[in-house]
Parts: structure tokens; sequence; C-alpha cells
């Protein structure tokens, strides 16, 4: 099994300054993030895509190129590239040159943003949110497969025997579906054959099961039992004791707030974040033990490959971020790999 971790670059306001952190000090930490995660042994990075002032990182290969240019091993992805809004022949070719820095270590996980200001900013109609996504995908691998590709679609304008330039590294460049539990998409990368990651943030992992089990129902029905892969990606904070770990929850509290009157966001109280964190829910905030515990019930439950751990949010110090780093590094990681 594969272990990753998934920067969103959200921008917060410093608990020590009252200063809301910069986007150039964010994708500055994000780089030494992860730099320190391919020191550590992990096996994947990925960066989150969105498009407002409140997250520093609105084109990932970029910034993962620059991580390209300093780390040799770990794998690069995009989590997720919000291709309903985006152009797939540029989202091609940026990560196919981010393949090219990396010297074949470039991914793409591919979803429909589960944010409405991409749609708005790139002119997209809100209306047409599945569809989109549906024509896109479909662009996005006939991309990554030939090097002249002649296509019509609806919400692009037709290629005739176009070259698709540079070319990945990678024979078949990864692309994940990125999921955030909804039944359709989970049989849309089932029917295509595409690995799925499922973003899920809260709730028991016995829910996830349901979306994870359709996908592998419908890919075998499609015939592309050898192409399935199941990857998660939920918050982590890996503590000196299962109180220190949980003593994060002021910066919990504060990354999923609504920040402005009606805004997007969630409102969670100490005892609910608590209850997330137990065995058996989706939230890996602990001990080290306690969350290698739980990476292994997620992985007898849901048959997962791959799994992320979502570990610089709300704010949290560099400092506390990069302890638990290394606890994923030096103690979870051994335990989880022995146990597989």
């Amino acid at each position: 099994m594969e272990l990753g971790i998934l920067s969103l670059s959200d921008l917060q306001t410093s608990r020590d300054t009252g200063r809301k952190v910069g986007a150039a000090q964010r994708i500055a930490d994000t780089i030494e993030y992860a730099v320190l995660g391919e020191e550590l042994g992990l096996d994947v990075f990925a960066l989150g895509e969105h498009h407002s002032l409140d997250f520093a990182v609105s084109s990932p290969a970029v910034v993962l190129a620059a991580i390209a240019a300093r780390t040799q091993r770990i794998r690069l992805t995009s989590a997720v590239t919000v291709l309903s809004v985006l152009d797939p022949v540029r989202v091609y070719q940026d990560f196919a040159t981010l393949d090219l820095v990396s010297a074949g270590r470039a991914e793409i996980i591919a979803g429909r943003s589960a944010f409405t200001e991409p749609f708005a900013l790139f002119g997209e109609d809100m209306a047409d949110y599945d569809a989109l996504y549906a024509e896109k995908i479909d662009l996005l691998l006939r991309l990554r497969a030939d090097d002249h590709v002649t296509w019509t679609g609806k919400f692009r304008p037709p290629l005739r025997d176009a070259p698709i330039a540079p070319r990945a590294v990678q024979t078949e460049m990864p692309v994940w579906a990125g999921v955030g539990g909804s039944p359709g998409s989970a049989v849309r990368a089932g029917l295509l054959g595409l690995p799925m990651i499922l973003g899920y943030i809260g709730g028991p992992l016995s829910h996830a099961k349901q979306a994870v089990d359709l996908y592998r129902e419908t890919g075998e029905r499609a015939g592309h039992p050898e192409r399935l892969r199941v990857g998660i990606s939920t918050h982590f904070f890996a503590g000196a004791t299962a109180k220190a770990a949980r003593d994060v929850y002021p910066y919990y509290h504060e990354y999923l707030r609504p920040k402005t009157p009606g805004g997007r966001g969630f409102l969670v109280n100490r005892a609910a974040f608590e209850a997330g964190t137990a065995r058996g829910q989706a939230i890996m905030v602990g001990s080290a033990e306690e969350i290698a515990e739980k990476i292994l019930d997620a992985r007898d439950m849901l048959g997962i490959d791959r799994f992320f751990g979502q570990f610089d949010w709300g704010g949290l110090p560099r400092s506390l971020v990069e302890e638990s780093l290394h606890r994923y590094g030096t103690e979870i990681a051994p335990a989880v790999r022995t146990a597989t």
C-alpha cells in the first residue's frame, strides 16, 4: 500500500501573530513539506487546486515542478485537477511537462470541484456540471493515449489530427478519478477503469464502503478488474500522545468554519471532533499507534491501495506539521508496511 500526504494550501490567520499567512510563504512551506516527505520515505505528494483567495495554489503543476527539482523519488500528483473548467489539452501538456521534469513521477487526480468559484471564473455553467466533466475526462484519456488526436465535443472546439506535445515519459501517465462519495462518480470511475481516490473527511469508514463496492462492481462488469485501485484521503495529524493530537482541535475548527456569513464550511464542536477521531471513524488524528491501526482498518474494510493524509490544515504551525510528518514517516509508515 502506498502512503502519501496531501495539501490543499489553505491560507489561514496565524493564531500567534493574528495575521493571515501569505501565498508566497505558504507555497515555500509546502515545497519543504514535500521534500521532507521524500526524506521520510513517503510514496506520494498531492497538491490541491483552488481558485479563491482562501488558498495559495491554483496551478498544482507549477508548484509540483518546483518540488520535482528538489526531489528524486516521491510521486507528484494534483488533488484534484478541476477538470470541469479547464482545457484538457492544456492539462495534459502541463502534467506531461511535469512528467519530463520529474523523470516520470507525475500523476493527475481529475475531479469536478466541490466549489462554485471556478465555474464563474472560467465561464462555465453549473448546470453543465456533470456533462462538462464527462466530456473532458473522455478527451483527457484520448490525449494521454495518442500523440495525434481527432475529437469532437460540445464544450470545446474540435481537434483534427492535432499533435499533442510534449509526450509524458510514462507510456500511460496515471490519471485517477477524484470522487467525493457520489454514487454516479464511483460508477463513472469504474466504467472507465480508472483508479479512484475517495475524499472522505468525516463519518464512519463503513459509509465509504458503499462507494468503493459500487466502483469495484461496476469496473468488473465493464471488464476492468485488473485496472481497479482505490485510495482514500482524510484529515491527518499524528501527535506525541492521543491527547496532544486532539489538542489541535482549535486549528481544525478554524479550518472548517465558514469564513463569511452564509459561506462554505462547517462548525465542528470539540465533542464532535473527538468522536470523529475514534476507531472506525475517518478522521486520522491521534497517536502514531492509533493512526496506524486506523489505516490498517481502512485497508481491511475498503481494500485501499493508497492512503493520503491531509496534513497541514487550519494554520497548524510548521513545527507541529513537521513533528506530525516525522511520526508518520518513522512510526506509522513502518508499522503499516510491516503489517501489510
